[in-house]
């Protein structure tokens, strides 16, 4: 193989990003990886890629700040055992989980590869906007993030099908790793018989009880499957409903309303804006169902896969011999 590159995956949707890009680059160079200690689900999506190994991550949602700082100097000192000898390039896939392995890189004279998120449309991302004084090239994926960053449009990173998309009549309710209490209320309160539930870490065994007809699972491997079988997809923005454009589902976008760290509520209106969907904004069982009714009218938007691109530009900047 023509070199090593590191992927830091954070987690959720960035080691989305992360999978996805391992996929591009399978067969064009060895591939490593970083991920947040105990997320056995990140390990096992990225496993079958390359060695994956794991770190502290600095801050969840809710960690208290006099826990985030010890934390973050101990994610750095991990850091300095964790960049293998032959790395060429490190990628950074966003969340502060990347930060101190990123300037461990940089320091070591490792090129820094700063990929933003696809739901950052009006302010960047913190993680991105620290690396990139420290990064070889910024890795934006829409047009709209030049306003605040300095970097190269690729565009969305769309993960490639796994499986034939079928409708299976369900809609899939996605509360990410963190999951996602509110919504989960909301829908509990209509009338939906065929729903698929993944409530990442919210306790479920409140839906469970109440809705026996109803599948509820925490995270899953067999996530994809589930998006490809659904009628409609209900997500956060970010890489799920980027992977229900990949199946060509329809979607409504929701936003969790207490986690300011992940984007605003004007970001989360312009990235629903980008895929044609419906923002759901009031919370409510009417305008649950209305917009899960709005979706299914909705044109499906063509997006420009920028996955492939920065495969290529990797290639040639980085893995040449």
């Amino acid at each position: 193989m023509p070199g090593k590159v590191l992927i830091l995956a954070g987690g959720g949707g960035h080691t989305g990003y992360a999978y996805t890009l391992a996929r591009e680059l399978k067969g064009k160079t060895d591939i490593s990886f970083l991920v947040p200690k105990g997320d056995q689900l990140s390990r096992s999506r990225l496993q079958p890629f390359g060695s994956v190994k794991t770190l502290l991550k600095p801050r969840h949602p809710r960690t208290p700040l006099r826990y985030f700082v010890p934390r973050l100097l101990l994610a750095f000192l991990q850091s300095l055992t964790r960049i293998p000898m032959e790395c060429r390039a490190v990628v950074s896939t966003g969340s502060n989980f990347c930060v101190p392995p990123a300037l461990i890189s940089w320091l070591k004279g490792v090129p820094l590869i700063n990929l933003e998120a696809a739901d950052r449309l009006a302010k960047p991302s913190r993680t991105a906007r620290i690396l990139q004084p420290f990064s070889d090239v910024t890795v934006l994926q829409w047009e709209e993030q030049r306003k605040f960053l300095k970097g190269t449009v690729f565009g969305p990173f769309l993960p490639p099908r796994r499986f034939e998309p079928w409708n299976g009549g369900y809609v899939l309710i996605s509360g990410g790793t963190y999951g996602f209490k509110e919504l989960f209320d909301v829908a509990s309160g209509t009338t939906l018989r065929n729903v698929v539930l993944q409530s990442g870490s919210v306790n479920n065994e409140r839906y469970r009880r109440s809705h026996p007809d109803w599948k509820v699972v925490t995270i899953t491997q067999r996530f994809h499957e589930l998006i490809a079988g659904a009628e409609i997809v209900v997500s956060p923005p970010g890489a799920t409903a980027l992977e229900a454009i990949t199946y060509g589902k329809p979607i409504v976008i929701v936003r969790y309303p207490k986690w300011s760290l992940a984007g605003t509520l004007e970001e989360a209106r312009l990235f629903a804006k980008k895929l044609n969907a419906p923002f759901l904004s009031d919370l409510s069982p009417e305008t649950f169902l209305e917009n899960i009714e709005m979706a299914k009218d909705r044109e499906k938007p063509r997006l420009r896969d920028g996955t492939k691109e920065l495969t290529e530009y990797m290639v040639k900047a980085y893995l040449k011999p």
